[in-house]
């Protein structure tokens, strides 16, 4: 028993480690100043490298972790718990995707801004984990090895037709809808291609589940990730580029001039790699629950650093204007604020639920002689003028 949950640990410490890097990126991308992105400097050149890992690393875990939830019970097909349970974790976060992005200023002059319908991470998830359910449901009465080979051939297609898809304007659709798959509005990620490394991470969670009492489990995969990860980063492109010359299709070679999906996938491979590496030592009870806690933390940071809601975040009034001596001390800061804050409201989550629930409660008690008697005020009006008209009788 102590094994099967040893084996979690290094996938939460990786959520966590996703989650601090998301908020620091998100933090310094925003607020450091224009002239300060020199691609030349060193140090900026790994800072936005490891940024760029950090999207592929969040969206692979959290299917690897879902999916893992998914199959580890013994029920099967929608008599499996976590069929529910993930349809309203899905719903959920495209419904907090949504009220993030909406501005209760605007909302109270009925207007809803164009931003409330672009699309982030939260949607993303969310349909992929609709999704990973919908395959699962397709799935589960046919072989065993379907499940797992479905998830690998939608990652791969993904990636290999990224070129090809990307470029359609998708006008057809309202954009509330297009939005998902196009970053043309101004959506930070779309559906396609990143449902591929969601899927991915619930392929490679199969896996786990398939090999967990295999005495060698650990170094293999550790030893698999690292050649995986360094042939995906350092030979996959040039792969794509003899496959264009030999086969002449010309989305081969345009994926060689953008290969960042394939690259990003062996940075995941490596990183995994690391974590199970040094999984004895990801075992602390706060990295953990940080890991186990990151929509909360996501949601804590929108609101200070975009101004969820009320629009005066961080980001309205510090936007591209900071120096790196103001950033990255800040940056530290922006990360335990949030992540305190998270922590703190996680903790108290049952009480406070408790104390809204007991709190609506009340004002509904109070508030129900008042809505009984303009109900029924209004049901006699309405009685008086149908019979005016003669269309009840007397």
């Amino acid at each position: 028993m102590e094994r099967k949950s040893a084996r979690l640990y290094f996938i939460d410490a990786m959520r966590a480690w996703a989650i601090l890097m998301m908020l620091q990126g998100h933090f310094v991308d925003g607020l450091l100043d224009m002239g300060f992105r020199d691609n030349s400097a060193g140090g900026y050149t790994i800072w936005k490298y490891f940024r760029g890992i950090t999207a592929p690393v969040f969206f692979t875990v959290s299917g690897f972790i879902f999916t893992y939830l998914l199959v580890r019970v013994p029920q099967t097909g929608f008599d499996n718990p976590r069929i529910k349970k993930g349809l309203k974790r899905g719903l959920q976060l495209l419904l907090i995707g949504y009220l993030l992005r909406l501005n209760l200023f605007g909302l109270l002059q009925g207007q809803i801004y164009d931003a409330f319908y672009l699309v982030d991470v939260l949607h993303c998830i969310g349909l992929s984990i609709l999704g990973i359910i919908g395959l699962y449901l397709i799935t589960y009465k046919q072989k065993r090895w379907l499940f797992p080979a479905a998830l690998a051939t939608i990652t791969v297609l993904l990636f290999l037709l990224e070129p090809w898809y990307k470029q359609f304007s998708y006008s057809f659709l309202p954009d509330a809808l297009a939005n998902y798959f196009t970053k043309a509005n101004g959506s930070v990620f779309t559906i396609f291609p990143w449902f591929g490394y969601t899927a991915f991470g619930g392929f490679l969670s199969l896996l786990f589940t398939r090999f967990r009492d295999f005495k060698y489990l650990y170094p293999i995969a550790i030893g698999s990730a690292t050649v995986i990860g360094l042939t995906l980063i350092f030979y996959s492109s040039h792969f794509f580029l003899l496959l264009s010359k030999y086969t002449d299709i010309q989305l081969f070679e345009r994926i060689y001039f953008n290969n960042y999906l394939f690259i990003r996938l062996g940075d995941v491979f490596l990183v995994l790699a690391v974590f199970m590496l040094f999984r004895g030592f990801l075992t602390h009870k706060t990295l953990i629950k940080i890991g186990q806690s990151t929509l909360s933390i996501y949601v804590v940071h929108f609101i200070i650093l975009y101004g969820s809601f009320t629009g005066l975040g961080l980001y309205r009034f510090f936007h591209h204007s900071l120096t790196p001596q103001i950033v990255i001390p800040s940056a530290l800061v922006f990360m335990f604020l949030c992540t305190y804050t998270a922590l703190l409201y996680e903790r108290h989550k049952v009480t406070l639920k408790s104390s809204l629930i007991s709190f609506f409660g009340y004002m509904w008690a109070k508030m129900e002689p008042l809505y009984l008697n303009v109900h029924k005020t209004m049901r006699a009006s309405l009685v008086r003028i149908l019979r005016l008209f003669g269309l009840v009788k007397n």
